[in-house]
């Protein structure tokens, strides 16, 4: 079973300290081992989460895997390198980030989660989640609720609003639930767990239980 190499998580480890062109290129091989490690283990989470998630059935790890350079054209920090690696793992592809709810897989030495839900979604999709958490509030409430979603993510996470949305009236019952600009489940990871040999089989655990959460905000 893949696992991720001990050696991946030195190279984030030094790239922290050593954000810059010329160290990236003398160390781009251990760069590129650490790639390739990351590549294939990522496709086997894929592989392995198609068979309780059919809808990401013959995604490609390339197309879910955020590249490591960092975009500082309208940044502060012009550090080139991005000091973690990530993948969005959802149909079609990282690329519809914004469209569907999906599993996030990161490593960063510690600061590593297993994520999900919708991430700060376009006004459209916020404004159909909310209408039905409005209609079904409690198929919502029975998904948070349900013990293995407590168990590995406690409650909801997301920034939220300080007043009722537009067109909800702040007596609202479920008012709390609709304030959230994002809808989150996530659980940090030490770097132990991410070495063990049996993380595959944990972040997989964690992401079925994300599953209905998933489905619920993808039904806009």
């Amino acid at each position: 079973m893949e696992k991720i190499n001990e050696s991946t998580l030195d190279f984030l480890k030094q790239l922290s300290r050593n954000n810059n062109k010329d160290w990236f290129d003398k160390n781009r091989s251990v760069y590129l081992a650490a790639k390739v490690n990351f590549e294939a283990f990522i496709q086997n989470l894929i592989n392995e989460i198609t068979e309780f998630d059919p809808i990401i059935k013959g995604l490609e790890a390339k197309n879910c895997i955020f590249r490591i350079n960092r975009d500082v054209r309208f940044s502060n920090d012009k550090s080139p390198y991005k000091t973690n690696m990530g993948a969005f793992i959802v149909k079609g592809g990282k690329k519809n980030g914004d469209r569907y709810a999906g599993y996030y897989f990161h490593i960063e030495p510690g600061k590593s989660m297993l994520a999900g839900g919708a991430y700060v979604p376009p006004a459209p999709w916020l404004t159909a989640i909310r209408e039905k958490i409005d209609d079904e509030p409690e198929k919502l409430l029975e998904i948070i609720n349900n013990p293995q979603f407590k168990k590995h993510f406690g409650q909801i996470e997301g920034e939220k609003l300080k007043k009722a949305p537009k067109g909800y009236p702040p007596d609202h019952k479920y008012i709390e639930l609709l304030k959230y600009k994002s809808y989150l489940a996530m659980q940090e990871v030490s770097d132990k767990q991410i070495l063990g040999s049996d993380y595959l089989k944990h972040s997989l655990s964690v992401f079925k239980a994300m599953k209905q959460l998933n489905e619920y905000l993808n039904e806009y």
